[in-house]
């Protein structure tokens, strides 16, 4: 009988005395650890929202963010329009050097062509942009994965590059899934996760055109925002994901009236001009042989509008030497409007005035781990947000307009 079947028999037939071998002891598997994610900077705008919304007790979830950060009102760029704004926020520039002059504009290079934000032919065309670079390319060429959902801008290739993750702009997308979709970002890989996202509400300037800065219906729309900026808040927590969340503001609102509107025929006759834009102000190209008869006409004193040429816009408004800005421009005062022979207007709320009033004040609120906190700080220029926002991200900011107080201010380090 061989060794090994005296074992098994021996084993098998008299297990009494037969002990199997002594077993290695395994440790216990560890629990799966958490995964230690790296804070992620969310830049929000919320377009149209005054600096004293804030004030009105009906943003709990925004006044929140202020508390345990930095707050402050900030000065938007002159003009005071969506599509300039948004651009200076991200570019450090401010919009005479950024090439998006207004919402409304022409290019000397494409005669009687228009740019609109409603004209998605030359909206979403580079050659209106590229003037300067926005953030997200900046970050993307420094191997920085980014996201956008709405920004305006950020929906056509900059020098050939867009954020790896961005949307077209659709306004029935609701304020909610807006917030769901960055959500969606922040659960990716970290390999694909951005570190940098931008998203957009549009609900609140809407609003504040619709039914003015002080009407119920813009205080609902208010609440709504501040619910969804609430969602996001809570969305980030449960995810354990960090964020520093900057929320800003591309201008204000003022109410109008329909006692407060200046025609524009009273001021040139509009068969000798081509009218670009209407409302807070208006550009004006004299046609051939017409200057300096339009000259004579606008630049004349008068009640609640001042018009310059092009080269004698007061220096204060940084505005004027692009040559997108037309030859003449005539700005109302706050409150009032230039309207065109040619259209309707319509009354409730309008923004695009002097950059200085205090109606076009815009929101400024930044929490998170590199903030500091419960900090108040005195009003700036919109420009500053570009240096602070290159510093989240961890990024060389480009040259610009802005410069260093803003980030100091804010930044806990």
């Amino acid at each position: 009988m061989t060794g090994l079947r005296r074992i098994l028999l021996s084993c098998g037939l008299a297990l009494a005395g037969c002990t199997a071998p002594p077993q290695a002891q395994l440790s216990p598997r560890p629990a799966e650890q958490a995964e230690i994610r790296e804070p992620v900077t969310i830049l929000i705008s919320i377009d149209g929202f005054r600096a004293d919304y804030l004030e009105r007790g009906i943003t709990p979830h925004l006044r929140a963010l202020a508390e345990r950060g930095v707050s402050a009102a900030m000065r938007p760029s002159f003009p005071t329009k969506t599509f300039p704004n948004h651009y200076t926020l991200v570019t450090g520039l401010r919009p005479d050097r950024h090439g998006i002059v207004d919402n409304i504009m022409e290019d000397p290079r494409r005669p009687r062509v228009t740019f609109t934000p409603g004209d998605p032919v030359q909206a979403l065309d580079p050659f209106w942009w590229e003037q300067a670079e926005p953030i997200w390319t900046t970050a993307e060429r420094s191997g920085i994965r980014t996201a956008t959902l709405f920004w305006p801008g950020s929906e056509l290739a900059i020098g050939g590059i867009r954020p790896s993750t961005w949307q077209r702009f659709h306004q029935d997308i609701t304020g909610a899934q807006r917030v769901e979709a960055a959500m969606d970002w922040l659960r990716r890989p970290a390999a694909t996760r951005p570190r940098f996202a931008a998203l957009y509400f549009d609900t609140v300037d809407t609003a504040g055109h619709d039914h003015g800065p002080h009407a119920p219906g813009t205080d609902s729309a208010i609440a709504e925002v501040d619910a969804r900026i609430g969602d996001l808040v809570a969305g980030l927590e449960a995810l354990g994901q960090p964020a520093n969340i900057v929320v800003v503001a591309d201008h204000g609102m003022a109410a109008t009236a329909p006692e407060r509107v200046v025609p524009i025929a009273s001021l040139v006759d509009p068969a000798k001009v081509r009218i670009i834009g209407e409302g807070s102000h208006a550009g004006f190209q004299p046609l051939e042989g017409k200057s300096e008869a339009v000259a004579q006409a606008l630049l004349r004193p008068r009640d609640h509008v001042a018009c310059w040429r092009r080269s004698e816009i007061p220096a204060r408004f940084h505005y004027g030497v692009n040559p997108r800005v037309p030859a003449f421009l005539c700005l109302a005062e706050t409150g009032w409007l230039l309207t065109r022979p040619d259209r309707a207007p319509s009354f409730g709320g309008a923004h695009g005035y002097d950059n200085q009033a205090p109606d076009m004040l815009a929101l400024f609120a930044a929490a998170g781990p590199a903030f500091r906190r419960g900090v108040r700080l005195p009003a700036f220029d919109n420009v500053d947000v570009y240096p602070l926002l290159a510093r989240l991200i961890g990024i060389a900011p480009r040259p610009g307009d802005g410069g260093p107080a803003l980030t100091a201010a804010a930044l806990a380090e």
